[in-house]
């Protein structure tokens, strides 16, 4: 350990250093903290992480610094504290509902395990501070002045690690800290003082921070009895087999891609890859709630929202938000008639689920095989690099060079598939669109590719409590959006495919298809996204026309919403990380989307989805801002 903390001696100007020292001896201390002599640490050029056995740090330079080494050690003891003092079932139980309030949850479980360290260990606390201090810099959290710009989870997580260590914020967070603590302080300040006391148990920690959250009207707060339903539940998911219907389900699909006409090679390597990947798909399962908590890196900072006051700089309005829902598709209607829908669901596509199965295994295929793509030489052993063998002609002394295929991490990487609910969608479209993203999901999520799946539509013709609030307010003028949005969640991106399943039926249940206003759906999909810890992320909208609410548009300019769509896509494409791209079914989305394609059939959307997928996933280099010659169909 004291090599690993201790040696801070500077090396000579100019000359390279040895850093493999340095290495194994932070590649032991991190064992020894984690308690795990099996945790396997590689130093890479991708994204600091932890999934399972396994840690990420980042590749030194050949002349590492003071701070760079500081700022490793400090990843690498916060990724063994997790290790260490951190339960992902307890986490996954005592978690709040909601993308905000999970936020500060989890930021707030960081810090009590990185203060757990500090505390112990002196070394340990710089090792941190460094981190943190470099993580804040690298998002430029000096520049924020307004409490709006200011990620109130980081602010809570300072103020836990403040009390909880007396460790004041780094310099580089700026005022983030200071916009935040006279509101953090006057609503559950009353609750800091327990914490110190509950730092080493977890579930009593995170009941505090429950209420904390309660508090400040971010979350409800969680009693015993909760609790205990809680791990009753997540015991009966485990332990519950899957059902009849999605056996059947499931066998008829596999059939489907048998009969359907191919050639006998692809068609068998589509069986095998199917079978194989099946296998893995129960492993995945089980592990997905613990290995979704591992997998992140430590202090993940979430980017301030690019929509904080858009609204008002594109002259948009809405007139109330009080009946807006954003709910889950299995509380729409019960299990029962879920599990009918996915029935006539099925049925109605059953001819079509071959073709599909077919597309969606050359885009398995397509990814899988990108996941092997580079190679590291000059090694000791792996495959006879040909290209070196001249060197032992030229000098028979020279050893032999061997070379290895590396892995990349494929896995960073999170899909939205927004589909439009509206009524003009009925029929053929939603019918094949449902079976799209079901397909595309799983074959996402055996890709390692973690996928979402969101619909978008109103509660009402026609404005529902909407226009009824604003005719009881005498009819005031220019009122903006008129109409009660509802947003849907068929499977959120952290679900297994396996339980989300039936939730797509629900798309075939008469009378849900009415209005569509895209550009709020789209701020709400983009901002999901953005609370995402994937480093990449994707969201692809599937619709068929331009938005369309008559309340709203009998009330305001004729181009009301679609104005307001076009600032949203450019925000969006101009401004954040999110890769946006569009498939219009026998509607010209070219016109909003700079990355869009257009089909006249609705049978040609899986064609469609695949291929613009599997394009983005064959350059993952390809800038955001450059369209990426998505051809346009029809």
């Amino acid at each position: 350990m004291a090599a690993a903390r201790g040696d801070n001696s500077r090396p000579r100007p100019g000359a390279p250093v040895d850093v493999e020292p340095f290495r194994r001896a932070l590649t032991g201390c991190i064992r020894s903290v984690a308690g795990d002599a099996e945790i396997e640490v590689v130093f890479a050029n991708e994204r600091p992480g932890l999934t399972g056995e396994s840690m990420r740090l980042p590749e030194l330079s050949k002349r590492p610094t003071r701070e760079e080494l500081s700022v490793t050690r400090g990843l690498g003891d916060s990724m063994a504290l997790r290790k260490a003092c951190h339960d992902p079932r307890i986490h996954a139980t005592m978690s709040p509902p909601g993308t905000d309030a999970r936020a500060i949850f989890d930021a707030v479980e960081q810090a009590r395990v990185e203060a757990i360290g500090s505390n112990r260990m002196s070394g340990m606390a710089q090792n941190i501070s460094s981190m943190l201090s470099e993580k804040y810099a690298r998002a430029n959290f000096g520049a924020i002045t307004r409490q709006a710009d200011a990620p109130l989870e980081e602010a809570v997580a300072l103020l836990v690690r403040e009390k909880l260590t007396g460790q004041k914020a780094p310099e580089s967070a700026g005022q983030v800290l200071d916009l935040w603590r006279g509101f953090i302080e006057d609503k559950a300040g009353a609750d800091f003082g327990d914490l110190s006391a509950a730092i080493n148990d977890q579930q009593a920690f995170a009941k505090i921070v429950r209420h904390m959250l309660a508090s400040m009207n971010v979350a409800e707060d969680i009693g015993e009895e909760d609790t205990e339903q809680d791990d009753q539940d997540s015991e009966t998911d485990e332990d519950q087999p899957r059902s009849n219907e999605e056996d059947e389900s499931e066998s008829q699909e596999e059939a489907g891609e048998e009969a359907a006409p191919a050639d006998e090679n692809e068609t068998a390597q589509d069986q095998m890859e199917e079978g194989e990947m099946d296998g893995a798909e129960i492993s995945d399962d089980e592990l997905a709630d613990e290995d979704s908590e591992d997998s992140e890196t430590p202090g993940e900072v979430r980017r301030p929202s690019i929509f904080g006051d858009f609204n008002e700089k594109v002259d948009y309005s809405v007139f109330t938000e009080e009946f807006d829902e954003t709910i889950a598709a299995e509380e729409l209607c019960d299990e029962a008639e879920l599990d009918r829908l996915r029935a006539f669901l099925d049925k109605q596509l059953s001819h079509l689920q071959g073709a599909v199965g077919r597309l969606a295994n050359r885009l398995q295929r397509r990814l899988m095989a990108q996941q092997n793509r580079s190679w590291e030489f000059d090694l000791e052993e792996g495959y006879l690099d040909p290209a070196r063998l001249q060197r032992v002609i030229i000098d028979p002394m020279q050893p032999l060079s061997f070379k290895r295929e590396k892995d990349t991490n494929f896995r960073d990487t999170v899909v939205t598939l927004l589909i439009d609910n509206s009524g003009s969608m009925r029929g053929r479209p939603i019918t094949v669109a449902a079976t799209c993203a079901d397909i595309l999901a799983r074959t996402l999520e055996r890709c390692g590719v973690k996928a979402e799946i969101l619909g978008f539509t109103t509660k009402a013709w026609k404005g529902g409590q909407s226009r009824e609030k604003w005719l009881a307010s005498g009819k005031p003028q220019t009122p903006g959006r008129l109409n009660d949005l509802r947003h849907i969640i068929y499977k959120s991106a952290d679900a297994p495919w396996r339980r989300a399943r039936r939730n797509l039926g629900l798309m075939m249940r008469e009378g849900l298809l009415k209005e569509n206003i895209d550009g709020e759906a789209l701020i709400w999909a983009h901002n999901r996204l953005l609370a995402r810890p994937e480093q990449r992320r994707i969201l692809m909208m599937i619709s068929d026309g331009a938005p369309v609410d008559d309340s709203t548009l009998s009330v305001n300019p004729g181009n009301y919403l679609e104005r307001h769509l076009r600032a949203v896509i450019e925000q969006i494409e101009t401004r954040s990380p999110v890769e946006l791209l569009a498939i219009g079914i026998g509607h010209d989305v070219t016109r909003y989307y700079r990355r869009a394609v257009t089909i006249v059939d609705a049978d040609e959307l899986a064609g469609a989805m695949t291929e613009q997928l599997a394009a983005l996933f064959a350059d993952e280099t390809t800038s955001r801002r450059r369209p990426a010659g998505l051809r346009r169909a029809g």
